[in-house]
């Protein structure tokens, strides 16, 4: 039962990069794409309908993390509680920017919003990013299972080291590109003309990084983690992982708009399913005693409470996922400025 639901919090943490990914990459890149004003309220109006409903997978992974794995939920917010405040804050700038641009008519108010719409997508990414480093480096838990860790200090792995280091920094920096391109095809998907050129030539232009970025984060969290080679060797069949993650990048090269952003898709999904297979057991690995991490079984609630949780998570999870087909269906196609 702890295996299931760690698959299903897994599964829900990857919807939400997949979902609410490409809306933080167009607004990281739409400065970038888009010509003029007419442009820019294009971007937001790709993801005008759906931005605030994606972040829902946000919520309901929280919520279900805080229900199936009460331990690490405590922990968590015990060791990451300045950086969660400041994810809260750039999520709260991010919403308001989206709403308060379209209120005053004026050279100094929408450009304002835009600004403050871009730079707060861009480090959502970066933070999420480095969030995700932290988690595969693991972090100094003591015997009951509680850390604390400053937001940095010299940049490296040791003892003394902080939540951004020269791992979580490039993890964070790697995401920020790979959502930026995966925002940017969302874009080309959703819009036209110009802007549909340029957003496409972007991610093209972003795509040439990528194969060496994740070639790099992959040889340094093997080195950073080494549960992950024993994961992997373990069990051979884990390479699939990967692979769809190889596919997925090949894949974003082709013309057709919604082929690549599917790639893309594909990409992100292979690489988060790659991260918490060769992290299981684990939910939060020590960075000091392996025994000390935390793991499925230590952190997992009551196996009754799981079970009756997943009666109720089901059903709920199969409104909220015809809920999102419905109105994606509904706002499908492209958008005019």
């Amino acid at each position: 039962m702890e295996t299931a639901w760690f698959c299903l919090v897994a599964a829900m943490i990857a919807v939400y990069v997949l979902l609410d990914g490409f809306d933080l990459g167009a607004g990281a890149v739409h400065l970038l794409v888009a010509a003029n004003d007419s442009e820019r309220r294009a971007v937001l109006a790709s993801i005008g309908p759906v931005w605030d409903g994606n972040e829902v997978w946000l919520l309901a992974g929280g919520g279900t993390l805080y229900f199936a794995f009460p331990a690490l939920y405590a922990s968590s917010f015990s060791g990451f509680y300045l950086p969660l405040m400041m994810v809260l804050w750039l999520l709260i700038l991010r919403g308001i920017a989206i709403e308060f641009r379209h209120h005053v008519e004026s050279p100094v108010w929408q450009p304002l919003w835009d600004v403050v719409f871009g730079w707060s997508s861009a480090l959502l990414a970066v933070f999420f990013g480095a969030a995700l480093g932290n988690v595969v480096r693991g972090v100094p838990l003591d015997r009951e299972g509680y850390f604390f860790l400053p937001l940095w200090t010299d940049f490296t792995m040791g003892r003394e080291a902080g939540i951004l280091d020269w791992y979580t920094v490039l993890v964070g920096a790697v995401a920020l590109l790979v959502l930026s391109a995966h925002g940017a095809l969302w874009v080309a998907l959703k819009t036209g003309g110009g802007l549909e050129r340029r957003s496409r030539a972007f991610a093209r232009r972003l795509w040439w990084a990528m194969p060496p970025a994740v070639a790099a984060i992959t040889l340094a969290s093997f080195r950073v983690q080494p549960h992950l080679r024993e994961s992997f060797h373990d069990r051979p069949w884990g390479y699939a992982f990967p692979l769809f993650a190889l596919l997925g990048l090949a894949g974003m090269r082709m013309r057709e708009s919604r082929g690549a952003f599917l790639s893309s898709c594909l990409f992100l999904a292979g690489m988060l399913a790659s991260v918490a297979f060769g992290l299981y057991p684990y939910v939060l690995p020590s960075s000091g005693d392996p025994a000390l991490g935390l793991s499925v079984h230590g952190a997992a609630a009551a196996p009754y409470g799981l079970a009756v949780g997943l009666a109720w998570f089901l059903p709920g999870m199969l409104l909220a996922s015809g809920y999102f087909i419905y109105t994606y269906r509904s706002f499908t196609g492209k958008i005019s400025a």
